[in-house]
């Protein structure tokens, strides 16, 4: 799931850098000889004892004599964060989201420049890198939208994408009245799916450099703001009675099935949730994905983007065998594509799940790399202004005015957005 700046994640990092925990003493690179153990660190408990042990079986016999260990860590941001104050956060692990661009050399180890790799690896041009040193590699890509019930949409009368927002609440506003279905499920308790909503920036553009203009922007939630066209259609959702009765109720793992089974319409989720959606339903052709209700110039845009990226912790005693992990990870595993994600190979073409954002027409888009000096910049500023993007502790918050459990209006959710932004983008070079 993707991605960036958890509220007060930056303060605990830097904690690590000014108590000597983070930087790596132990001699720098990853040449030598690929033997000994390793601990990999994933959030795929899910799978942990099914594909990935399948993956330790393939890895150990192509090199003879090492060993990898798994950690499955259900909290993976709230739990890595606090390891990464000591030294000892694993020898492979997803570079955790509260990581901004500046503290990469503090607790990474560089892979390669970005001339290397991107030859062969998506998305290493814009993501964990510093200047021209990257230091992680996707394990999958994404794109951005909505997965959907088709059977519930079409029992609703709705055989085609919503072109604007105001046709998607009416899309949903069909569902409600013509099916039993929630017609959008928040997943609000768990707090994070609100963060995908965040992966739609530059899709409601069809800007690649959308996050560059935002870092750049005092006002990200006025009136036709990306911002504001994003969080205005969550909030008009849940004021109309489009969501779940109860949002403090909702459950993540259970949601999966009920979109499955048809007891849920719609998921504001990256695609990489298709697969799992797919498992969870009476039948697997029930699962779609649509893109968000904006066009421009009569066309559909979702932002393809990395996922987790692997990266190796500076302070490992196995570098070697590290960097062997992640290569076979990206090259042979076929994780990507396993998971309906998209290949972090260039040579790989786009998987059969993104199907239905291709029958629309929809153009897919990477960001921009941002110019020297501003990379990650709008995250910091987030974080700066305790409004972490991806998160979804703010969206949370829009979500409780919308359904009147906190006395307050979009606007002045807005405005209040607005003004701590562009305190915080003064203060954050």
């Amino acid at each position: 799931m993707r991605k960036h700046g958890i509220a007060g994640a930056a303060l605990a990092l830097v904690l690590a850098v000014t108590t000597g925990c983070g930087g790596g003493d132990e001699e720098s690179g990853t040449d030598g000889a690929v033997t000994g153990e390793i601990t990999v660190l994933t959030q795929r408990t899910d799978i942990v004892d099914t594909v990935f042990q399948d993956y330790k079986k393939r890895f150990e016999a192509k090199y003879p004599g090492t060993t990898v260990k798994f950690e499955a860590i259900t909290d993976y941001e709230g739990e890595v964060r606090i390891r990464m104050n000591t030294k000892e956060y694993g020898d492979v692990l997803l570079i955790p989201n509260s990581v901004t661009t500046d503290l990469l050399p503090t607790f990474f180890e560089p892979l390669g420049t970005v001339a290397e790799l991107e030859k062969k690896y998506r998305f290493v041009r814009t993501e964990q890198r510093l200047d021209d040193k990257v230091y992680g590699i996707t394990i999958t890509g994404n794109a951005q939208g909505f997965v959907y019930n088709k059977k519930v949409w079409q029992q609703a009368g709705i055989t085609a994408p919503p072109k604007t927002p105001e046709e998607f609440l009416g899309a949903l506003a069909a569902i409600r009245d013509r099916t039993d279905a929630i017609p959008l499920y928040t997943n609000y308790k768990d707090k994070w799916p609100l963060g995908q909503w965040e992966g739609n920036r530059g899709g409601v553009s069809g800007d690649p450099e959308a996050a560059i203009k935002l870092a750049r922007d005092d006002a990200p939630w006025a009136p036709g703001r990306e911002h504001h066209i994003i969080d205005s259609l969550l909030f008009d959702a849940v004021q109309r009675g489009l969501t779940e009765p109860d949002p403090t109720t909702t459950n993540w793992e259970q949601s999966k099935g009920m979109l499955g089974t048809g007891k849920i319409a719609t998921m504001m989720l990256g695609s990489w949730a298709i697969v799992q959606m797919q498992a969870a339903a009476t039948d697997r052709a029930d699962i779609g994905y649509l893109p968000f209700p904006t066009q421009v110039d009569g066309k559909f845009h979702s932002v393809t983007s990395g996922d987790y990226d692997n990266g190796i912790n500076v302070n490992s005693k196995n570098k070697a065998t590290a960097r062997a992990w992640i290569d076979w990870f990206a090259d042979e595993s076929n994780y990507a594509v396993d998971q309906g994600g998209i290949s972090p190979l260039i040579n790989a073409s786009m998987p059969s799940t993104l199907a239905d954002l291709t029958a629309a027409g929809t153009g897919f888009i990477e960001y921009s790399p941002a110019p020297k000096g501003e990379e990650g910049l709008a995250d910091k500023i987030g974080n700066a202004a305790e409004i972490a993007l991806w998160d979804g502790t703010y969206r949370q918050r829009i979500v409780d005015a919308a359904r009147g459990a906190k006395k307050e209006t979009k606007d002045q959710i807005f405005a209040d957005l607005n003004k701590r932004w562009a305190a915080a983008r003064s203060k954050v070079k």
